[in-house]
Protein backbone atom coordinates (compact mmCIF):
# COMPACT_ATOMS: atom_id res chain seq x y z
CA UNK A 1 0.00 0.00 0.00
CA UNK A 2 1.35 3.49 -0.86
CA UNK A 3 1.93 6.53 1.70
CA UNK A 4 -0.87 8.20 0.44
CA UNK A 5 -3.18 5.42 1.48
CA UNK A 6 -2.05 5.37 4.50
CA UNK A 7 -2.21 8.78 4.97
CA UNK A 8 -5.99 8.78 4.29
CA UNK A 9 -6.17 5.76 5.78
CA UNK A 10 -8.79 5.83 9.12
CA UNK A 11 -5.74 4.64 11.88
CA UNK A 12 -6.77 3.22 15.08
CA UNK A 13 -6.24 4.07 18.35
CA UNK A 14 -5.34 0.55 19.64
CA UNK A 15 -3.76 -2.42 17.93
CA UNK A 16 -3.57 -5.70 19.55
CA UNK A 17 -1.43 -8.10 17.79
CA UNK A 18 -1.19 -12.15 18.31
CA UNK A 19 2.08 -12.84 17.69
CA UNK A 20 2.03 -16.22 16.08
CA UNK A 21 3.91 -18.86 14.58
CA UNK A 22 7.71 -18.54 15.54
CA UNK A 23 8.18 -21.88 16.19
CA UNK A 24 6.49 -23.27 12.90
CA UNK A 25 8.68 -20.54 11.43
CA UNK A 26 11.67 -21.85 12.88
CA UNK A 27 11.21 -25.62 12.06
CA UNK A 28 10.21 -24.65 8.56
CA UNK A 29 13.71 -23.81 7.85
CA UNK A 30 15.16 -26.71 9.76
CA UNK A 31 16.37 -24.77 12.67
CA UNK A 32 15.31 -24.77 16.31
CA UNK A 33 12.27 -23.08 17.70
CA UNK A 34 14.43 -20.80 19.65
CA UNK A 35 16.08 -19.27 16.91
CA UNK A 36 12.21 -18.24 15.32
CA UNK A 37 11.55 -16.27 19.09
CA UNK A 38 14.79 -14.46 18.31
CA UNK A 39 14.05 -12.95 14.89
CA UNK A 40 10.31 -12.61 16.76
CA UNK A 41 11.88 -10.11 18.92
CA UNK A 42 13.36 -8.15 15.97
CA UNK A 43 10.38 -8.03 14.68
CA UNK A 44 8.95 -6.24 18.02
CA UNK A 45 11.20 -3.55 17.56
CA UNK A 46 10.32 -2.74 13.80
CA UNK A 47 6.16 -3.48 14.55
CA UNK A 48 6.39 -1.22 17.70
CA UNK A 49 8.35 1.50 15.70
CA UNK A 50 6.11 2.00 12.52
CA UNK A 51 2.81 1.87 14.79
CA UNK A 52 4.27 4.79 16.61
CA UNK A 53 5.21 6.28 13.21
CA UNK A 54 2.00 5.47 11.57
CA UNK A 55 0.13 7.36 14.63
CA UNK A 56 -1.37 4.64 16.31
CA UNK A 57 -1.71 5.25 20.24
CA UNK A 58 -1.15 2.15 21.51
CA UNK A 59 0.27 -1.12 20.76
CA UNK A 60 -0.41 -4.13 22.48
CA UNK A 61 1.89 -7.61 21.96
CA UNK A 62 0.87 -10.79 23.17
CA UNK A 63 3.97 -11.77 24.39
CA UNK A 64 3.70 -14.64 27.14
CA UNK A 65 0.49 -16.33 27.95
CA UNK A 66 -0.43 -17.91 31.20
CA UNK A 67 -0.51 -21.36 28.86
CA UNK A 68 2.57 -21.19 27.55
CA UNK A 69 4.28 -22.31 31.19
CA UNK A 70 2.92 -25.33 29.76
CA UNK A 71 5.89 -25.62 27.11
CA UNK A 72 9.56 -27.17 27.28
CA UNK A 73 11.30 -25.86 30.31
CA UNK A 74 14.19 -25.09 28.15
CA UNK A 75 11.87 -23.45 25.72
CA UNK A 76 10.12 -21.05 28.57
CA UNK A 77 13.53 -19.70 30.08
CA UNK A 78 15.13 -18.83 26.63
CA UNK A 79 11.85 -16.57 26.42
CA UNK A 80 12.40 -15.00 29.56
CA UNK A 81 16.58 -14.41 29.08
CA UNK A 82 15.06 -12.58 25.74
CA UNK A 83 12.39 -10.41 27.86
CA UNK A 84 15.55 -9.51 30.01
CA UNK A 85 17.43 -8.45 27.03
CA UNK A 86 14.76 -6.95 25.29
CA UNK A 87 14.48 -4.99 28.39
CA UNK A 88 17.81 -4.39 28.78
CA UNK A 89 19.10 -3.27 25.44
CA UNK A 90 16.09 -1.49 24.28
CA UNK A 91 15.39 0.94 27.38
CA UNK A 92 17.04 3.76 26.23
CA UNK A 93 15.33 3.90 22.60
CA UNK A 94 12.20 3.55 23.89
CA UNK A 95 13.01 6.78 26.60
CA UNK A 96 14.36 8.67 23.42
CA UNK A 97 11.27 7.97 21.19
CA UNK A 98 8.83 8.61 23.84
CA UNK A 99 7.98 5.21 23.89
CA UNK A 100 5.91 4.30 27.17
CA UNK A 101 6.75 0.65 28.05
CA UNK A 102 3.42 -0.88 29.62
CA UNK A 103 2.41 -4.98 31.06
CA UNK A 104 -0.57 -7.07 31.55
CA UNK A 105 -0.72 -9.59 33.29
CA UNK A 106 0.03 -11.87 36.77
CA UNK A 107 3.04 -9.74 37.00
CA UNK A 108 3.84 -11.36 40.51
CA UNK A 109 4.44 -14.74 38.81
CA UNK A 110 7.20 -13.78 36.97
CA UNK A 111 11.09 -14.52 37.89
CA UNK A 112 11.81 -12.07 40.53
CA UNK A 113 14.97 -10.60 37.91
CA UNK A 114 12.16 -10.37 35.00
CA UNK A 115 9.70 -9.11 36.80
CA UNK A 116 12.18 -6.53 38.53
CA UNK A 117 13.67 -5.49 35.61
CA UNK A 118 10.19 -5.15 33.76
CA UNK A 119 9.21 -2.76 36.71
CA UNK A 120 12.21 -0.87 36.24
CA UNK A 121 12.17 -0.25 32.58
CA UNK A 122 8.43 0.29 33.03
CA UNK A 123 9.06 3.02 35.90
CA UNK A 124 11.59 4.68 33.28
CA UNK A 125 10.01 5.22 30.26
CA UNK A 126 6.57 6.44 32.29
CA UNK A 127 6.72 10.14 31.06
CA UNK A 128 6.71 8.53 27.35
CA UNK A 129 3.64 10.69 25.79
CA UNK A 130 4.42 9.40 22.20
CA UNK A 131 2.92 5.98 22.38
CA UNK A 132 2.31 2.88 24.76
CA UNK A 133 3.49 -0.50 23.90
CA UNK A 134 1.74 -2.94 26.05
CA UNK A 135 3.51 -6.02 26.73
CA UNK A 136 0.72 -9.00 27.68
CA UNK A 137 3.10 -11.45 29.84
CA UNK A 138 2.09 -14.00 31.69
CA UNK A 139 -1.72 -13.06 30.37
CA UNK A 140 -4.99 -14.54 29.85
CA UNK A 141 -8.22 -12.49 29.69
CA UNK A 142 -9.69 -14.79 31.13
CA UNK A 143 -7.55 -14.31 34.31
CA UNK A 144 -7.76 -10.84 33.81
CA UNK A 145 -11.53 -10.99 34.33
CA UNK A 146 -11.61 -13.53 37.25
CA UNK A 147 -9.07 -11.05 38.87
CA UNK A 148 -11.01 -8.23 38.54
CA UNK A 149 -14.36 -9.82 40.01
CA UNK A 150 -11.74 -10.98 43.39
CA UNK A 151 -10.69 -7.26 43.58
CA UNK A 152 -14.23 -5.80 43.49
CA UNK A 153 -15.06 -8.69 45.78
CA UNK A 154 -12.79 -7.38 47.90
CA UNK A 155 -13.79 -3.78 47.76
CA UNK A 156 -17.36 -5.04 48.54
CA UNK A 157 -16.48 -6.96 51.86
CA UNK A 158 -14.67 -3.94 52.87
CA UNK A 159 -17.63 -1.81 52.14
CA UNK A 160 -16.03 0.38 49.63
CA UNK A 161 -18.24 -0.44 46.82
CA UNK A 162 -21.77 -1.87 46.84
CA UNK A 163 -22.81 -4.77 44.62
CA UNK A 164 -25.30 -2.69 42.70
CA UNK A 165 -22.49 0.28 42.14
CA UNK A 166 -20.38 -2.03 40.01
CA UNK A 167 -20.93 -1.45 36.06
CA UNK A 168 -19.34 -1.56 32.98
CA UNK A 169 -17.02 1.52 33.94
CA UNK A 170 -16.16 0.22 37.67
CA UNK A 171 -15.32 -3.02 36.31
CA UNK A 172 -12.90 -1.83 33.49
CA UNK A 173 -11.29 0.24 36.44
CA UNK A 174 -10.15 -3.12 37.90
CA UNK A 175 -8.54 -4.34 35.19
CA UNK A 176 -4.96 -4.79 34.48
CA UNK A 177 -4.59 -1.29 32.90
CA UNK A 178 -7.75 0.80 33.88
CA UNK A 179 -6.95 3.49 31.52
CA UNK A 180 -6.33 0.86 28.11
CA UNK A 181 -8.40 2.73 25.33
CA UNK A 182 -11.23 -0.66 23.75
CA UNK A 183 -9.14 -2.37 21.03
CA UNK A 184 -10.04 -1.67 17.81
CA UNK A 185 -7.81 -3.97 16.24
CA UNK A 186 -6.61 -7.23 16.49
CA UNK A 187 -4.12 -8.64 14.20
CA UNK A 188 -2.93 -12.65 14.26
CA UNK A 189 -0.44 -14.16 12.63
CA UNK A 190 0.14 -17.93 11.37
CA UNK A 191 -3.30 -17.92 10.25
CA UNK A 192 -5.22 -19.41 13.24
CA UNK A 193 -8.74 -18.36 13.63
CA UNK A 194 -9.11 -17.62 16.98
CA UNK A 195 -8.59 -15.35 20.16
CA UNK A 196 -6.62 -17.47 22.19
CA UNK A 197 -7.93 -16.03 25.36
CA UNK A 198 -6.72 -12.28 24.41
CA UNK A 199 -7.88 -9.22 25.86
CA UNK A 200 -11.58 -10.61 25.60
CA UNK A 201 -12.81 -7.49 27.72
CA UNK A 202 -11.42 -5.16 25.13
CA UNK A 203 -11.52 -6.83 22.52
CA UNK A 204 -15.67 -6.86 22.34
CA UNK A 205 -16.26 -5.12 19.17
CA UNK A 206 -12.80 -4.81 17.99
CA UNK A 207 -12.29 -5.97 14.05
CA UNK A 208 -10.14 -8.75 13.20
CA UNK A 209 -7.30 -9.18 10.51
CA UNK A 210 -5.65 -12.43 9.62
CA UNK A 211 -2.63 -13.50 8.28
CA UNK A 212 -1.46 -16.62 7.40
CA UNK A 213 2.36 -15.49 7.30
CA UNK A 214 4.43 -16.54 11.02
CA UNK A 215 4.97 -13.13 13.02
CA UNK A 216 9.03 -13.13 11.70
CA UNK A 217 8.10 -12.84 8.17
CA UNK A 218 5.23 -9.46 9.52
CA UNK A 219 6.58 -6.32 8.10
CA UNK A 220 5.35 -2.95 8.17
CA UNK A 221 3.64 -3.50 4.90
CA UNK A 222 1.27 -6.23 6.65
CA UNK A 223 0.39 -3.74 9.15
CA UNK A 224 -0.39 -0.81 6.93
CA UNK A 225 -2.54 -3.69 4.85
CA UNK A 226 -4.10 -4.74 8.06
CA UNK A 227 -4.84 -0.99 8.88
CA UNK A 228 -6.06 -0.23 5.07
CA UNK A 229 -8.60 -3.25 5.87
CA UNK A 230 -9.21 -1.77 8.85
CA UNK A 231 -10.33 1.52 7.12
CA UNK A 232 -12.84 0.41 5.36
CA UNK A 233 -14.62 -1.43 7.78
CA UNK A 234 -18.68 -0.11 8.94
CA UNK A 235 -17.99 -0.31 12.75
CA UNK A 236 -21.79 -0.31 13.70
CA UNK A 237 -21.26 -1.29 17.78
CA UNK A 238 -24.77 -2.84 17.43
CA UNK A 239 -26.58 -0.25 15.72
CA UNK A 240 -28.06 0.34 12.26
CA UNK A 241 -25.80 3.20 9.92
CA UNK A 242 -27.38 4.52 7.18
CA UNK A 243 -30.71 2.00 7.44
CA UNK A 244 -34.09 2.30 6.68
CA UNK A 245 -35.27 -1.15 6.96
CA UNK A 246 -36.95 -0.08 10.51
CA UNK A 247 -36.92 3.39 10.45
CA UNK A 248 -40.45 4.57 12.22
CA UNK A 249 -42.77 5.56 9.82
CA UNK A 250 -43.53 9.31 8.84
Amino acid sequence: MSSSTVQRAVIPRHIGIIMDGNGRWALERGRPRIVGHRVGASTVRRITEAAARLGVNQLTLFAFSTENWKRPAGETQFLMRLFLRFLSSDERVLIERGIRLHAIGRLHELPDEVRRELLRVMESTSRGDRFTLCLAVNYGARSEIVDACRALAGRAIAGSVQPSDIDEALFEGALYQPDMPPLDLVIRTGGDMRLSNFLLWQAAYAELWITPDCWPDFSEEHLMRAIDAFATRERRFGALLGSREFASPG
